[in-house]
């Protein structure tokens, strides 16, 4: 699993026992995703559909670092799979992981449309094919 973010856990993201807050956590790893999925499927229209089972392992505290790592599961039609992790940077610990967040290409009109991908694209392969 590659992890492409880091945050910094800051006093408005604490809960009442002054622990990360599991919906700051969860909104942060939603945005890390839907971004990680407009870029691999090149649409601005990339929502979350789906959350399978959310499972909290540990915390952070405040001032700690956090990473959020995603990796494809799967290409669908008009969808894309991602099993998603979120872990503590200074103690190694995992946080939170999601099995499968689930999101959909969407065209103009908020309707589902096939992406035609297969696989993960990096940067460095589209820009060999725009010099082919």
């Amino acid at each position: 699993m590659k992890f492409h973010t880091r945050k910094w856990v800051k006093p408005e993201d604490l809960n009442a026992n002054g622990t990360l807050f599991a919906g700051r956590v969860l909104a942060w790893l939603d945005e890390q995703a839907v971004i990680y999925g407009i870029i691999q499927l090149e649409n601005k229209r990339v929502v979350t559909k789906y959350m399978s089972e959310i499972n909290f392992m540990s915390t952070a505290a405040q001032g700690d670092i956090i990473e959020i790592g995603i990796e494809v599961k799967k290409f669908g039609k008009s969808s894309l799979t991602l099993n998603c992790e979120v872990r503590n940077k200074m103690n190694h610990e995992t946080i939170v992981t999601v099995d499968n967040v689930i999101l959909v290409n969407l065209d103009a009109e908020g309707k589902p449309l096939p992406h035609g991908k297969t696989k993960v694209e990096y940067v460095k392969d589209r820009l060999e094919k725009q010099t082919d």
